[in-house]
């Protein structure tokens, strides 16, 4: 069984963009792996609190991400 994990910041995707995630990796798996594996295909998402994920030696906050995002 396939295990895809997901490792985000906390607080810069909501749920659904979150179960939109899951949902396109597992079709993208099933691509590969062919549609029998769709059901035994998992998905995890784990989100890393804000300032606990650093770039460049900086720490990098929820807001920082935001504001790219926004650019």
């Amino acid at each position: 069984m396939p295990l895809v994990d997901i490792e985000l910041v906390e607080g810069v995707f909501d749920d659904q963009q979150k179960a939109k995630m899951i949902e396109k990796l597992t079709d993208a798996m099933v691509e590969v792996e062919g549609e029998n594996m769709r059901q035994v295909t998992w998905v995890r998402v784990k989100e890393v609190r804000s300032g606990h994920w650093g770039i460049g030696g900086n720490p990098l906050r929820t807001e920082d991400l935001k504001a790219m995002a926004a650019e």
